[in-house]
Order: structure tokens, then sequence, then C-alpha cells
């Protein structure tokens, strides 16, 4: 939000109080209060009828700083509030006639205690950010709403990313951004999973932990500063120390959480009945067998909106009209080697039997005077689900026991952002902070009933709607986009700024949501989206099966369906990472080269997981631009070698697009491409990559449960490329090097190949 007209003036009807000074400090063992009038304290009457605001500096770990500021304290809710993890480290405070200090690991706070209000972070002697004069105070607009607002610096070059899935420019600086949950489809300044954390390239991120509406101006007020506000009578913020950004990331999601590792069978290829369109039993049945028959691999099928009765989402009862014997269904499906996957939403149409169930047993939000919150907004007389009721959850959570007792794997859990404010929440929830926070308990809900009846392991989410801590609970899609190239890249877009939230899994829907794809974008998206984290062939009109499109189709993702399956010991592997640290799957490429400055502004190619590069092919021609980091880099699917760094311009058949490995990279690829959950040590390859003379990697090709399967050593010494098995069961394996080749039987533990002289 803007307050002011220019840099000089606010605007008509705003006003505004900023701290001064840090007139009075006091500290305990692990924290420092700043009592910071709103002016010049020169005598004591200047201490009546003004007002001052109490900042409060702490550490919840190492290398982060918390600073939370307040107005009046008697004003501020008790819920929602999101979970962040405080281990209380050790800090050091100095105090002295000059200025405050408080240091937790290398970053250090320190608050002038002379005029002008002057408050700085810094790390291993580099300044990253301040607050300095006007900065950090509280606005009051014409409507004598209340906000509290801090400013801290930009410096020269310094570029801001994240905030959530967004899918403009990939660099936020000048961008106007709120942080509040909507249905804005791909190509609006709207999202669906708006996140109060952003990064940059100085070295570290800043967490504004306040669940509702936050509203950022990076750059685009003052274009030297990252503004944000929030209308309240708190605001705190977490300043996150790096230096890279892959560590800012790791202590952010160690903070609010880490994502959930989602069953290998989930990274399979999903088709959809698609939304609108006419589906019965035959229907799905033709499907299934038109895909079998074109040996196209399939591990799910997901049914949406209409696998219920018209006007009554949700009732959680199928149509007996076009799904007469579900169950049956279910387990023919099943006899196949399915897994079935059903939509959900938080609301309760009128004339769902449990309308009057829910509202009799108040399950359902309610207005002020007592009646039933409704509207006729996607379904009629919709009424929504109160999450933060237990005995609703129950409830809700019970209405799904009896489907998955049925044989279901998975829930698309659709919606979660269309969330009225104008509502009381049975646990005196505040409604504005509850409405991005909304979506976490729902998340949460059937997240939590598919690990109860299935396992933690086995539980899995296809969910639109997120906010912070949403992380803990993938896998996450981008949401409604059109069947374009355009589209196409604006997802691409959203999913790498979600990634720089802690998200580590995210999908979207293949060929485009709305309108039908040409046959063009259709199979330039198979590539792409076979080379994200979760792959799904969904739409809203029209069906997505390839060979509706030309036969063409059905070539291209029978190719990239089989390349993502014997990729499964690499990409499960990255999945794990994702579990343990916070970075996601599909990476910008900022992320992981840090130090090259042709990679900052990136937003069209990705790195995925640690050692492949991606660059989707976003026209018909097959022409495509993309930029090569340092190094002798190997296009995967022909072997040929490009070398870095530098932008390189090529054409591509729809076979085909850059795919390519990090020099000293080891790749693990698996022996089946029928599936994606086998036992990935079994027969599985390790090929390296121009691997130095002297370098040395080891590489864990992980179990099916996500444990390690085995561990390699892979090393280099001279013309001579040598591999032993650390850990794991005697099973065969390979071993390559730039096209030579060497196996080992079952019980080898060492394979050793010679290179030719010319690598």
């Amino acid at each position: 939000m803007k307050f002011k007209d220019g840099y000089w003036r606010m605007r008509p009807g705003v006003r505004g109080d900023y701290a001064t000074a840090a007139h009075d400090v006091t500290a305990d063992a692990a924290s420092l209060r700043v009592l910071a009038p709103t002016r010049p304290i020169t005598r004591r009457g200047n201490t009546i009828d003004g007002p001052v605001l109490r900042v409060d500096l702490s550490s919840p770990m190492p290398d982060v700083i918390r600073v939370r500021a307040v107005h009046f304290a008697g004003s501020v809710p008790a819920a929602p509030v999101f979970e962040v993890r405080d281990e209380a480290p050790a800090v050091k405070i100095v105090v002295d006639g000059e200025e405050a200090s408080l240091t937790s690991g290398a970053l250090t706070v320190k608050v002038r205690r002379d005029l002008p209000w002057e408050m700085s972070f810094s790390a291993d002697g580099r300044e990253l950010t301040r607050s300095a004069g006007k900065s950090l105070g509280i606005m009051h607009d014409a409507d004598e709403r209340h906000f509290m607002v801090e400013q801290l610096r930009l410096s020269a070059g310094e570029l801001v990313y994240g905030l959530g899935e967004r899918f403009g420019a990939l660099v936020r600086n000048g961008q106007s951004v709120d942080i509040w949950n909507d249905d804005g489809g791909t190509s609006s300044e709207m999202a669906y999973k708006n996140i109060p954390f952003y990064l940059t390239n100085r070295g570290y991120g800043v967490f504004v932990n306040h669940p509702g509406r936050v509203s950022f101006e990076v750059g685009s007020e003052t274009v030297s500063r990252v503004q944000f506000s929030t209308e309240s009578h708190d605001l705190e913020y977490l300043i996150i120390h790096g230096p890279t950004p892959a560590e800012i990331l790791r202590r952010y999601t160690a903070l609010t959480g880490r994502p959930a590792l989602p069953p290998a069978w989930s990274f399979g290829l999903w088709l959809s009945t698609s939304f609108t369109t006419d589906y019965d039993e035959a229907t799905v049945a033709s499907f299934v067998d038109g895909m079998a028959e074109r040996g196209l691999p399939l591990s799910v099928f997901h049914f949406d909106c209409f696998w219920m009765r018209q006007f009554r989402w949700c009732d959680f009862e199928w149509d007996p009209e076009v799904f007469p014997d579900p169950a049956g269904m279910i387990a023919r499906l099943k006899e196949r080697g399915l897994r079935v996957c059903l939509w959900l939403n938080p609301y309760i149409g009128q004339a769902s039997a449990l309308f009057d169930e829910g509202a009799a047993a108040g399950h359902l939000l309610r207005r002020a005077d007592g009646s039933v919150w409704q509207d006729d907004h996607w379904q009629a007389g919709r009424a929504v689900v109160d999450f933060t009721s237990p005995a609703a959850r129950e409830w809700y959570a019970d209405k799904l026991r009896g489907l998955l007792d049925m044989g279901v794997d998975a829930f698309k859990t659709d919606f979660g952002e269309r969330i009225p404010t104008d509502v009381v929440y049975a646990d005196g929830s505040d409604p504005e902070r509850m409405h991005n926070y909304y979506s976490l308990l729902y998340n949460q809900t059937v997240h939590d009933v598919l690990a109860e009846r299935r396992g933690a392991g086995e539980a899995v989410l296809f969910a639109r709607a997120a906010t912070v801590g949403g992380q803990r609970l993938p896998v996450h899609w981008g949401g409604d986009c059109e069947s374009t190239f355009e589209a196409m890249a604006e997802s691409l877009r959203g999913g790498l700024s979600l990634g720089l939230a802690g998200f580590g899994f995210w999908s979207h829907d293949i060929g485009g949501f709305e309108g039908r794809p040409d046959p063009a974008v259709f199979k330039r998206w198979v590539a792409f989206g076979l080379l994200s984290s979760h792959s799904r062939l969904h739409g809203s009109g029209s069906y997505r099966v390839p060979w509706l499109f030309d036969e063409e189709s059905v070539d291209v993702l029978r190719s990239f369906t089989r390349w993502k399956l014997r990729l499964m010991p690499y990409l499960y592997g990255a999945a794990v990472q994702a579990t343990h640290e916070g970075l996601p799957m599909m990476r910008a490429m900022h992320l992981e080269f840090p130090g090259d400055r042709a990679c900052d502004h990136l937003d069209a190619q990705y790195m995925l997981g640690p050692d492949l590069l991606v660059a989707p092919v976003l026209s018909a021609d097959g022409d495509i631009s993309y930029y090569v980091p340092d190094g002798v880099w190997t296009r995967l699917l022909d072997g040929e070698t490009v070398t870095g760094p530098g932008w390189r311009t090529e054409r591509h058949g729809f076979d085909s697009l850059p795919l390519l490995v990090r020099p000293g990279a080891v790749l693990a690829t698996g022996a089946r491409a029928d599936r994606p959950d086998y036992d990935y040590a079994d027969g599985v390859t390790l090929t390296a990559y121009q691997l130095a003379d002297g370098a040395s990697r080891t590489v864990t090709v992980p179990a099916v449960d996500g444990g390690a399967g085995a561990v390699f050593e892979v090393s280099r010494s001279g013309d001579r490329v040598h591999a032993r098995r650390l850990q794991g069961a005697p099973a065969p394996w390979n071993l390559r090097y730039a096209g030579v080749d060497g196996a080992a039987a079952p019980g080898i533990d060492h394979i050793e190949i010679t290179l030719s002289s010319k690598e």
C-alpha cells in the first residue's frame, strides 16, 4: 500500500508518525527492548501526548533476528499465528551510551541511541540493510485505519525475489505486492499462494510474521527501499542471514517447516477427467485403455468436480447416474496398478444434504448475527466449513474416511482462497488474519486424514491455496492458466517464485487449463511438465489425452514420461533433499548460481535438482535462447557438450529441449521406465559428467521410502574413473563416463573404467 505522494509528501488524508530515536533501552539475557518515541524528546514535556513504539529484538535461532514493533498492545488479536520455531539460542548483547546491539551467530542488529532513528543489520562486517529515518512507524489513512509500516534499505544493484507464487517477472523490484490469497488465475497480479517472505542477492531474507494482508512496495514507493505494512497495531519481521540464497532458504524453512516427502508413486504421470467435460466410467476406462495400448506409463487417475452431483459440492457422494459402482470402478483401476485422486473444496452447496447437517452442528462459518454466511459464488448458496472448530475438522475428515476406505489414495484440495472476512470463527480468530491462514487449516485437515489412513509416507495433496507453513503439505499446483505459450511461461515463473518461498514440490496443468491447446503448445508443455516435480494432464472443457491432438503428441508424451521414470533415482534424491533442507526441486537459476550475475533475472529456465538445467521451449518453431553457466555441460538427450558461460540459440523438435547435465555431476538413472516406484538401486547406472581429475562425488540412491537405498563414491584419477559401493544390498549396478561403460554383477562393490585420451 502506498502512503506517500512522491517522496516528500503524504497522500491526501494520510498522516504518519515515525520512530525518531531509541530513547530508552533495556536488556535481559536474551533480548533488547527499545522505546522509540515518534517525536524528539528534548525535554520532559515531550513525553506527553504522543505515540511511542515498543520495539523488541530477539533471536529464534542462530543467524536470525526477530524485530517486533508494537503500538497498542491491547489491540493485537491472539489468533491465528504462524508456527515459528524458537530455539532460544545464546546471543551477545551490548548496551552503551551510543548504541545497543544484539548478535546471533554472524548476524548483528545495532540500534542508534541518538537522533535520527537508525537500526542496521550486518553480518561478517558487512551491512546488509537498515531501517533509517522515516522508516518504522504508524500510519493513519483518511478513513482513520491504523497501519504499522517499515522500510528497509535496498543497496545499489540489490534484487528482491520471493513473496510466494507470483506470475510476473521473477525479480520483484518495482512491484507492488499484496499478500492476500485470491482466485485470479495466472495472468494477473493476484496469487493463490501468498507468502510474506522475500530474499535478496545481498545475502539475507525477510519474513514478515503476519498471517493477514501484508502490503509490499518493493522499490515501488521509495525506489531505494522495500516497504511493508499491515493494518494492525503490531508488526513483526525476521531478518535471516545466508549468505547464499540456499542457506537463507534452509534457515527460513527451519523456522516455518519443511515439506513432507510425497510418496514415490506421486511422481509418475497423472491423468484427469478434466473439469466440465462429459465423463463416466466408460470414458475413464477408454482413457486408461488408450494409455496402455499406446505404451504410455500412467500412475494416477484423477476425478475432477463432477464425480459428485451438480449443485451439491461438496457432499462427498458419487453421482450415481455416471458412476453407479464407484467401489468396483476404483477396484478395477487398482487392478491396473493405478492410484486414484478425487477433487474437493472447503465449501458446502445449499443443495447438499451436508448443508443442513453442518449448519445444525455449527460447522459452518457464521455472520455476526449468528446466521450461516452464504453467497452464490461457485456453488448456489455456498457456505464455508469453519476449520478453526475441532468438531468441524473431524466432521469434514470423517466424510473423507469413507472415500479412503473405498480405495481413494489422494485428494485435490481446490480453492481455499475465496474466504470472507465478515464472519465469526468458532475459536474467535480475527477474520482478516484468517483469510490467508484458512488454506493451512483446510489442507492440514485433509493431509492429516490421509496420513492417518494411509500412513505419513503415503499422504499427498494436489493443493491450490497456501500460506506460510503450507510447504509442509505437498503437493501444490499453479492454478488456472490459459492454453498458450505465454501462460506456460507465466506458470513457470510462478513455480520458480514459489520455490523461493520454501515450497519443495510444484506442478501445473500440462497443456494449460482454459481452452484447448494447439498441438504445438501441448507437445512443448508435455516436455516441461514431465521435467517438473509432479506431472498432471488436466484441462477445463476439453480432454488432455494426447491422441486427441496428434500422433506425435503420443510419441512426445511417451518419450518424456519414460525419461522421468528412468530419472527417478536422481529426482527422488532431490525430493529427499527438499524435505531435509527446504531446497525446491525446481530451482531458479539464481538459487544455484548466486555469483553469476547473468542468472539474476533468468525466469524461463531452471535447475531440476542440483545437476539438471532445463529450458522449456516456448514456441511452436522450436527456436530458443538460453543461458549456460560456466563449464562444459552435457546434453542429456544426445550426449553432445555445450560450453559456458554464454548464451546459446538453438532449434529443437518437439521431442527435444535444452536438458543439460552440470559439469562434475554424477547422475543416477534407474533400470525401469514403466513406473516411478521401484528399487532404484537395482540396476542403477551412475554416469559421471566432466568429472575433474582428482575430484570425487558421493551419490546416494534413495530407497522408495526415502531412506538411503545405496551409497556410492565415484572419483577420477588421471584417465581412470573409479566407483565403489559404500552402502546397500548387493545388486547389479553400472558406471558410465562420457559414453564409456563398465558394469558389475551382484556382489561386486567396485568398478573401474579407463577413459580414452580425449574425453
